[in-house]
């Protein structure tokens, strides 16, 4: 028997049927599904201490499930201290099970954690995608908040097949992200 995750099992078996009948979708694979969840955390102090980035990759990849990659910067920018090809960030790339792992832990476990949570905005990039900011990594149960250095922030962006903002935003709506009600 091979593992499905809940959300996967849910988004065949609930999800595709309802956006089918909300967007009058003539075939299964016109309806939009989530392709990638990306997990990005910059991590600018750690151009003065090399470990921070280490923490943070260990921090990341203990949340996601996945080896944790560092990001490294572009160019050179003097003001900032930065040289080109320096460790400034780390970041997960989840498809398939991990992806629905990490986003059923995100909607049922983490965002509730939030104080004075009130749902994330409901704004798209314009192609059916979104992205959000938590500022704290410390909402996740594999984080101990006594073993933390510094509370650093991270941006979830959700990459979907959809064409347009509606599809997109039904389709995380569907998924049961809390999204701020108008």
């Amino acid at each position: 028997m091979e593992y499905t995750p809940e959300l996967h099992t849910k988004y065949l078996a609930e999800i595709v049927p309802a956006l089918m009948k909300e967007f009058a979708y003539k075939n299964v694979m016109q309806a939009p599904r989530l392709e990638k969840i990306v997990i990005n955390q910059g991590v600018g102090k750690a151009i003065a201490d090399k470990k921070l980035i280490d923490i943070a990759s260990t921090e990341m990849s203990a949340i996601t499930g996945q080896k944790a990659i560092q990001t490294l910067s572009r160019k050179d920018i003097s003001n900032f201290k930065v040289r080109k090809k320096m460790p400034i960030g780390v970041m997960v790339t989840l498809r398939r099970e991990r992806m629905y792992e990490f986003l059923e832990k995100l909607i049922r476990v983490a965002l509730p954690r939030i104080r004075d949570f009130h749902g994330i905005n409901p704004k798209l990039d314009g192609r059916g995608n979104y992205t959000f900011g938590i500022t704290e990594q410390i909402i996740f149960p594999e984080i101990e908040v006594d073993k933390i250095n510094s509370i650093l922030g991270m941006n979830i962006t959700f990459v979907t097949s959809a064409k347009t903002d509606e599809e997109g935003y039904a389709l995380l709506r569907e998924f049961g992200i809390p999204f701020k009600k108008n």
